[in-house]
């Protein structure tokens, strides 16, 4: 053997040739040099498209090439993501000259997904398994176990999803060999990404960011911040905001990808920054809301609201932050009675990716219940307009709140006539001028501080399950309890906002009759205490009795 390939970079500087790519870069060698020295238990957070699982595959075969007897165990998002990496790595053995001792003779396991190496002694595992995080691993047994991208939007969607991803690659520990070594390979898909948590699990954790991180994000990788990177920050802060890695991702082609992800992705994937799950930058939590089964024309006059922990709904798609949950009433108070009004709050869309969303929030004693919300795809065809107008038959809907600015009225001069047909309302227009984050979070903060706005189970099953069809990345975008846990003040804080939107739309229309009726009220009370002061004074002047003053009444 050359003593020059025991060094992992000469290694991977090889077989980069062989597959005939560019010579690898700085970031590159930096990620191989760590892997190959670095402790028993670590993780590298590495921006999406560094290579990442190709250098780790090359390690593979390295560990392998330095000592055919080791046992080595991949995990995975998905079962075809790990055979993929156990693949890659199978081909480069039987291509590369340098690896042909290592082949498989014809009496040893031989597949993608589990095969072992020539020289490999008898052995109840294989030299290489691969394994899909939600397959079977309790049995296997490891010197190295490679957690590669174990961590994806669909298996971190929701709390309960995560906390499942939580509890299965703690079994990494289970299947380790004395002295093994666990090596996790990721970037966070969520703010609450598992590798956020791994440091406090004794886990070394390196970050390699696609840009040279300003002051700020230097700040919140502190010392996760790859050291290399660091120091050349340090020497030369006009680094900053720089492309870590050029020869792979120029400025353009970052900036390419950050308008296409959005600045929280972005964040996220390439700058493996999850301090944005701060909370407190939250201002709407879903654990304000109060979850029920809800009747369509009556409702408890009063609903308490409570965070007991026995009150929590844990079977409900969860996609709010760690912490964050719905929470069942504590009781209700009062008789069933019937709704006050009924409104549905519509935002049309044009032909774009937006939908043509909807709400339909209900009254009853200042409390608000949504019973309905979605979205249409479709902008305002006539099946879209008809859709909407059966909902709001089936609401028992008193009145129709459009956004007026689109098309200068036109979406209400195409839904009135087929309203008028199939259930004939009032159709009121609304025009926005304010800036629409503000807007929505001014709107809905208060109500749900006082926790008076309760959601029918089913508006949050749907807004889950409907979206489904939509691939990963996209289907959370669209989700109402997404939108209404991730807004912020800042303008653009959502790409897609338009079932939040329509909720604040319908909401505002009872806060502003709330409001108008306390009003009346406040004069009636006045009125009252004006006639109460004028009877005592008549009866002490002139004796005569109290409601002696009919002709004050109006």
């Amino acid at each position: 053997m050359d003593d020059r390939l025991k060094d992992f970079r000469n290694f991977l500087f090889v077989t980069w040739e062989h597959l005939n790519l560019p010579s690898p870069t700085p970031i590159q060698y930096d990620i191989a040099q760590y892997l190959q020295n670095g402790p028993k238990r670590c993780c590298i957070q590495a921006f999406r498209g560094v290579g990442k699982s190709w250098i780790t595959s090359a390690f593979v075969i390295h560990q392998l090439f330095l000592d055919p007897t080791k046992n080595i165990l991949v995990v995975s998002a998905s079962k075809q993501r790990a055979d993929d990496f156990s693949t890659f790595t199978l081909r480069l053995i039987e291509e590369m000259p340098i690896l042909q001792h290592l082949l498989p003779r014809e009496s040893q396991r031989s597949s993608k997904i589990a095969f072992d190496v020539g020289p490999a002694p008898a052995a109840h595992a294989p030299s290489v398994t691969s394994r899909g995080i939600t397959g079977q691993i309790t049995g296997a047994r490891a010197d190295l176990v490679v957690s590669d991208d174990v961590e994806s939007l669909n298996n971190s969607m929701t709390q309960t999803a995560r906390d499942k991803l939580t509890e299965a690659v703690k079994e990494f520990d289970a299947v380790l060999k004395p002295d093994g070594r666990i090596c996790y390979l990721g970037t966070p898909q969520t703010e609450f990404s598992i590798y956020s948590d791994l440091p406090g699990r004794g886990y070394d954790t390196r970050v390699w960011p696609a840009r040279y991180p300003d002051s700020k994000t230097k700040t919140n990788l502190g010392d996760l911040l790859s050291p290399k990177i660091a120091k050349e920050l340090k020497d030369n802060p006009e680094l900053a905001n720089n492309p870590t890695d050029p020869k792979r991702f120029d400025d353009l082609d970052l900036a390419e990808r950050e308008a296409s992800y959005g600045k929280m992705g972005f964040t996220l994937q390439f700058m493996l920054d999850t301090s944005l799950a701060d909370m407190d930058r939250y201002p709407l939590k879903l654990s304000d809301l109060i979850v029920m089964n809800c009747n369509p024309n009556n409702a408890p006059e009063k609903v308490i609201w409570s965070a007991s922990p026995d009150l929590v709904d844990k079977d409900l798609p969860n996609v709010g932050f760690n912490g964050d949950r719905y929470y069942r009433p504590m009781v209700t108070q009062g008789e069933w009675a019937e709704y006050t009004g009924s409104v549905m709050a519509i935002d049309p869309s044009g032909r774009g990716a937006d939908e043509t969303s909807y709400a339909i929030v209900k009254m009853l004693n200042s409390q608000l219940f949504l019973l309905e919300s979605g979205g249409f795809e479709g902008g305002y065809t006539e099946d879209v307009l008809k859709s909407l107008c059966k909902l709001a038959k089936k609401q028992k809907v008193n009145a129709i709140l459009t956004e007026s600015n689109f098309g200068d009225g036109m979406f209400t001069a195409l839904l009135t006539p087929i309203m008028s047909k199939i259930h004939p309302c009032e159709i009121e227009e609304v025009r926005h001028s304010t800036q629409k984050e503000r807007r929505i979070i001014d709107t809905l903060e208060p109500v749900l501080s006082n926790h008076s706005l309760i959601i029918d189970r089913s508006v949050i099953e749907d807004d889950f399950a409907k979206t489904k069809n939509l691939p990963h990345e996209k289907a959370l975008k669209y989700q109402l309890f997404y939108q209404l846990s991730r807004i912020t003040h800042l303008k653009g804080s959502l790409i897609h906002d338009d079932r939040l939107d329509v909720l604040a739309m319908a909401v505002g229309y009872w806060v502003e009759q709330m409001a108008a009726d306390r009003d009346r009220l406040i004069e009636s009370r006045k009125d009252l205490r004006i006639r109460e002061e004028l009877e005592k004074f008549m009866f002490d002047t002139t004796g005569r009795k109290k409601g002696a003053l009919t002709w004050m009444r109006t």
